[in-house]
């Protein structure tokens, strides 16, 4: 989980600055992103530490227990700098369990609840209404105190605006293509928190995307809960990008966006059949060959009990989508010890492992979540044979994470460089830290460099050619060889320049 404490400027002297926590996932995040732009737009400062700030808002998680305590603990921490604290995403729509903990927090909302939110603010903090502040550039109609307000359904998925404030570095960006899930698993509570699945329009989203590339960001990361299910509660309708029509489905989704020249990786992909469609676009080099699958398990016992789409037959899915795409890479996570897993369930989920070869795995042990229908099952597993389990589990992974990477030894690959990574003495930009077209920000490997005789050439979101000189579990290291030039099919506001947490 993710703790970020924004630093962004906004222009206006007002004396109403606002701190701001962003817990959670990159669901989350891009809520987050959404505050920070409307906060900017209506006039407030955002303050970089809770010394300069007037009041806090606290974007929280309520997924997994200890992400509630790690919430519970920032919303604490927040009202003891502050006094002044509004809680909004995951946690808020459970107001009881924060009210418990933290009774004088002065306002709570649930997630996506921009609109809400700013309400708030402006209680708390009232902007002067003189003529210069009210001549502040406003995002859309509805979206500042008075207006007439749009549909919820608008607001809430970032058809009226997407966000110009970003929290990620400006090379990479997060684009929400659906909020909500239709899934039923018995441990989790995404949808009584965040509701069914409502996906955008097509035309929203790749409008969206045009900015940011145009911008300067040159992967992006298409997120939901279930990005497989996309278009799904709208029948695929079709919406206007460019001058024509495109289905919010997808695979039509995928290919508009490849089309654009940017990295497209896709995440919380379940496994459904039309899949493979995106697969053979990976295979083309349309969009990035990286599949994040949440399988959770391998026993079709377990995955029954989970009620999880799919059970027992995500060997040969896998093996058909390597049939299509060699090269693909595929990033999974799992629960370990889930109530009534046995012996034999978690060999069976061991076999799976040796037999897919999953190149980025990620796995925890199952707890309790308040509400969750899995916290009612028989024969829960002790936490001495969970904790006994999962270590088993992490060493066959990282066996088989580094073969797979020694294997890439003597290859040259390209990596979009994140930070650089000089020592003391080292001239400027002579080591770097980037990731290949298989790796996610944040949850997989890294690449580490030697910019080598492009030393002080490279920058920061630049995308270079490196051959791989040593590996071990989970990384990669070698040198730059070339720097080749990066030229989308989106013309390039080069004369704006957007450093972190900037607006496009």
């Amino acid at each position: 989980m993710d703790r970020v404490v924004e630093p962004v400027q906004a222009g206006v002297q007002t004396g109403r600055r606002v701190g701001f926590i962003s817990l959670g996932c990159p669901k989350a995040l891009v809520d987050s992103e959404r505050i920070l732009t409307q906060l900017r737009f209506e006039g407030y400062e955002v303050a970089p530490s809770y010394e300069d700030a007037d009041a806090v808002i606290v974007n929280t998680c309520g997924f997994i227990t200890p992400a509630v305590e790690e919430s519970l603990s920032a919303i604490g921490e927040a009202l003891e700098a502050t006094g002044k604290v509004i809680v909004t995403g995951c946690l808020g729509e459970r107001p009881e369990k924060i009210m418990a903990r933290h009774p004088k927090v002065a306002a709570i909302t649930g997630s996506e609840a921009v609109d809400d939110v700013m309400m708030h603010v402006r209680e708390l903090l009232p902007l002067d209404t003189s003529a210069f502040t009210g001549l502040l550039p406003v995002a859309a109609p509805g979206t500042r105190a008075g207006a007439a307000q749009p549909e919820r359904e608008d607001t809430r998925h970032g058809d009226v605006f997407a966000p110009s404030v970003k929290l990620t570095p400006r090379h990479y960006a997060y684009v929400k293509i659906a909020e909500g899930c239709n899934h039923t698993c018995s441990f989790c509570i995404i949808p009584k928190l965040r509701g069914l699945q409502v996906s955008r329009d097509a035309g929203a989203v790749l409008y969206e995307a045009y900015r940011l590339i145009a911008g300067g960001t040159k992967e992006l990361m298409i997120i939901s809960q279930d990005t497989s299910a996309y278009g799904v509660d709208v029948r695929y309708r079709e919406s206007e990008f460019q001058g024509g029509q495109v289905r919010a489905h997808l695979t039509d989704l995928a290919i508009k966006l490849g089309e654009m020249g940017a990295w497209v990786r896709m995440h919380y992909v379940y496994p459904y059949p039309h899949v493979e469609k995106i697969v053979e676009l990976m295979a083309q080099g349309k969009i990035l060959p990286y599949l994040d699958v949440p399988l959770q398990h391998a026993s079709p016992k377990i995955l029954k009990s989970m009620r999880r789409p799919g059970a027992g037959r995500q060997l040969d899915t896998i093996r058909r989508w390597r049939e299509i795409c060699p090269q693909l890479v595929i990033r999974s996570t799992f629960i370990v010890g889930f109530p009534g897993e046995t012996e034999e369930d978690f060999e069976l989920l061991l076999t799976f492992l040796e037999d897919a070869q999953l190149d980025r795995v990620g796995a925890f042990t199952y707890s309790d979540v308040d509400e969750a229908d899995a916290n009612a099952l028989a024969d829960p597993v002790p936490q001495a044979v969970k904790e006994e389990r999962l270590g088993r589990f992490m060493e066959v992974a990282q066996r088989i994470s580094a073969a797979k990477l020694a294997a890439k030894v003597g290859t040259v690959m390209d990596v979009i460089v994140d930070e650089f990574n000089d020592d003391e003495g080292d001239a400027p930009g002579t080591k770097l830290i980037g990731r290949t077209k298989g790796d996610a920000p944040g949850i997989d490997g890294q690449v580490y460099l030697n910019a080598g005789e492009l030393a002080g050439q490279v920058k920061i979101g630049d995308i270079v050619r490196a051959r791989i000189e040593d590996s071990d579990e989970y990384d990669l290291y070698g040198e730059v060889t070339e720097k080749p030039a990066w030229t989308p099919n989106v013309p390039q506001l080069g004369h704006v320049h957007v450093g972190h947490g900037g607006s496009h």
